[in-house]
């Protein structure tokens, strides 16, 4: 009797943790995993959002860094589960159990993401993901006598900018013009903004950083040597690793810069002006950068829309020298001295990026924008010989046909001129006149309204194939473009995805297949544009072993 009682308990017991087993949800599991292997216990309930345990906590999460709506439509794969990461062990935990529970990892630090890849899905049979949000990693810890600071991934350039201007009116950093930018992912694809021409890069101007490997090991840039350090400073985000914090150069800047904006509609010779600022804006004074942003504006002649061009500068210095340099080189603006407002560069910051002027620096603390997410699409090229004025007339008939259409025209030259292609992987460099980004942005969410956009912005890069670089036709990373190709599934290879890695690297391409083959030999960080392996293992020294 006995025997029998215990046969039926031990079926009991057997049958009772299957079914638990079989209870635990991917979600369970994954935290049970992450409590495991972390150092310190973790709060679930403001770590650890589900679609359907806290669908309302999960959307607001999901959407709190997100700047494009078009990602975030209802068809798009979302995550199973958002893990909001509270120190680097719980990160090297994230990799750790994605790999225990062949789970796809996708990583956000910011979220602007322009095709939204870090945080859903353009894949037709996504597998599953988990999403490693990073925005509460944003300690910044400045040191003005060595003239640099450790930034973790989730602060934004904002908040750097701030922290840096807090302890010295005259250190800068030479990152983005957009606050709200998270600096981890920002800094992985280059990071140019309006000190570029002085100083280079953001990516130019970092001299360590912490990742965390495909294995969850924590490296820091002796451990992870120079071919990864060299890789991930412009190799783009979501390929090698999960970073978790840089050391960034700290730059002079003047206690008083200048800045100013002037417009130039068709009717007061705008094709004429922008023909100029072709030929000069790469050329002038580095210490002065004019980028062209170009919009719609209702004429003052006629009633009917025309192009407006508008001549955003950042001058690192004060006015007087500002119109000595402007008389000389691009007089054709007509800048004159109540055009120019002299501030400190904090202040220019807010200025940049289009902030009122009530707005106080302080507010850059708040890691926010100010303007509000749209659906949008948005290209890139790369300008090495000036477009004609026929070319110019050609672009404005185009760009008269959309209702919300803009272009940013970005200069290049100086120092961005002086920087070898091969330095860091962003290659985009000597000759190069100018960076151009398309934009198209509309509120309607339905497929109709976002086909007949996207079509636009489609047609307008095609009418400009003529005049920008060419073999490649190079594009910015940071910029991400999934017109030019992606991977369907974790298994792309070197050909396919040099479709659109030669655009964004260039010949530098080769090398970053190389370092990813190393350091991920088995192809855990990937996406949509991720960087493939090779059929073959990379040595330590580079040099290739065939299985």
């Amino acid at each position: 009797m006995a025997s029998s009682i215990f046969i039926i308990l031990s079926s009991f017991i057997v049958l009772f943790s299957a079914s638990c087993a079989v209870s635990y949800t991917i979600q369970d599991q994954f935290y049970r995993c992450i409590t495991l292997h972390s150092d310190r216990s973790i709060p679930f309930s403001t770590a650890f959002f589900t679609p359907t345990s806290n669908a309302t906590s999960f959307n607001s999460v999901l959407k709190s860094t997100a700047q494009n709506l078009r990602c975030l439509a209802p068809s798009q794969p979302k995550p199973l589960l958002i893990f909001t990461a509270l120190s680097e062990s719980n990160v090297q935990a994230a990799v750790i159990c994605a790999k225990e529970l062949k789970l796809q990892l996708r990583v956000r630090s910011g979220g602007h993401d322009y095709e939204g890849i870090s945080y859903t899905s353009e894949m037709k049979r996504s597998m599953p993901f988990i999403l490693l949000d990073l925005a509460k990693l944003r300690a910044i810890k400045v040191d003005i006598e060595d003239n640099s600071a450790w930034v973790q991934a989730g602060a934004t350039i904002g908040e750097v900018y701030y922290r840096i201007a807090e302890k010295s009116k005259t250190h800068g950093y030479p990152a983005g013009l957009c606050t709200s930018l998270g600096i981890g992912g920002h800094i992985t694809g280059g990071a140019y903004g309006p000190m570029m021409r002085k100083y280079g890069l953001g990516a130019d101007n970092v001299v360590d950083a912490r990742i965390v490997d495909a294995s969850g090991r924590v490296l820091d840039r002796e451990l992870m040597g120079e071919d990864l350090f060299w890789a991930i400073r412009g190799g783009g985000g979501g390929s090698f690793g999960i970073l978790l914090a840089w050391k960034i150069r700290l730059v002079p800047v003047p206690s008083t810069v200048t800045v100013f904006t002037v417009p130039k509609t068709l009717e007061t010779g705008a094709t004429k002006v922008l023909n100029k600022w072709q030929h000069v804006a790469n050329k002038i004074d580095e210490d002065l950068f004019i980028r062209v942003l170009i919009t719609t504006a209702n004429s003052t002649k006629n009633g009917k829309k025309t192009v407006q061009t508008a001549y955003q500068a950042l001058f690192l210095g004060k006015t007087d020298r500002l119109l000595h340099v402007m008389n000389h080189s691009f007089p054709e603006l007509g800048l004159t001295r109540k055009d120019c407002v002299e501030m400190s560069w904090i202040e220019s910051v807010i200025y940049i990026a289009g902030y009122p002027s009530s707005i106080k620096p302080e507010f850059l603390l708040q890691g926010k924008s100010l303007f509000p997410p749209v659906n949008f699409k948005a290209k890139s090229d790369f300008l090495r010989v000036p477009v004609p004025e026929t070319g110019l007339e050609g672009m404005w008939k185009k760009f008269l046909e959309e209702d919300s259409p803009m272009m940013i025209w970005n200069p290049y030259g100086g120092m961005m001129g002086k920087i070898s292609e091969s330095s860091i992987p962003f290659p985009h460099r000597k000759g190069v006149i100018c960076k151009i980004q398309y934009l198209t942005s509309w509120t309607e969410g339905d497929k109709k309204s976002a086909d007949k956009h996207i079509n636009w912005i489609r047609g307008l890069y095609e009418y400009m194939g003529t005049f920008v670089s060419k073999f490649p036709r190079e594009a910015y990373v940071n910029y991400r473009d999934l017109d030019l190709g992606m991977n369907r599934n974790a298994n792309s290879n070197f050909l396919e995805a040099s479709v659109w890695g030669k655009k964004y690297f260039k010949n530098n391409y080769d090398r970053l297949v190389l370092v990813k083959t190393k350091v991920d030999p088995d192809n855990f960080f990937w996406h949509e544009q991720s960087l493939p392996i090779l059929p073959f293992k990379v040595g330590k020294e580079g040099k290739s072993l065939i299985h």
